[in-house]
């Protein structure tokens, strides 16, 4: 078992990592619903946009020392590198190029646009 100064230690630094947050409105009791999409059951809510950071940090730091007490696994957060390899079929890959030319753009800019334009971004 580890002694309290080791799990604050540890506790520490996973409150250093930066872990991804997601703020709901609670349409049915008001206010909002934070909950942390890589620590499952990391949830707590507040009255006011104010309290977020207080309530957030305090619920991340249960959950650490709880994971820690209990042995559980605690993953990192999720990064993304801004890159990924892609297979697509080659007529595909001829349209998007064409398509990139027109626009007088790389096809990577021009998948990006594209992409970005689907998701709302």
């Amino acid at each position: 078992m580890k002694d309290k100064k080791n799990i604050e230690e540890l506790v520490n630094k996973y409150m250093s990592l930066p872990y991804t947050m997601k703020i709901f409105p609670d349409k049915e009791e008001g206010g909002y619903t934070i909950s942390f999409p890589d620590l499952p059951g990391c949830v707590t809510c507040v009255e006011s946009l104010d309290d977020i950071k207080k309530m957030a940090d305090d619920a991340k730091r249960e959950w650490f020392k709880a994971a820690i007490e209990d042995g559980y696994e605690i993953k990192s957060p999720q990064e993304y590198s801004g890159q990924l390899r892609l297979r697509m079929p080659k007529s595909l890959h001829q349209k998007l190029s064409n398509r990139a030319s027109e626009e007088g753009v790389s096809l990577n800019q021009y998948i990006v646009y594209e992409l970005g334009k689907a998701v709302g971004n």
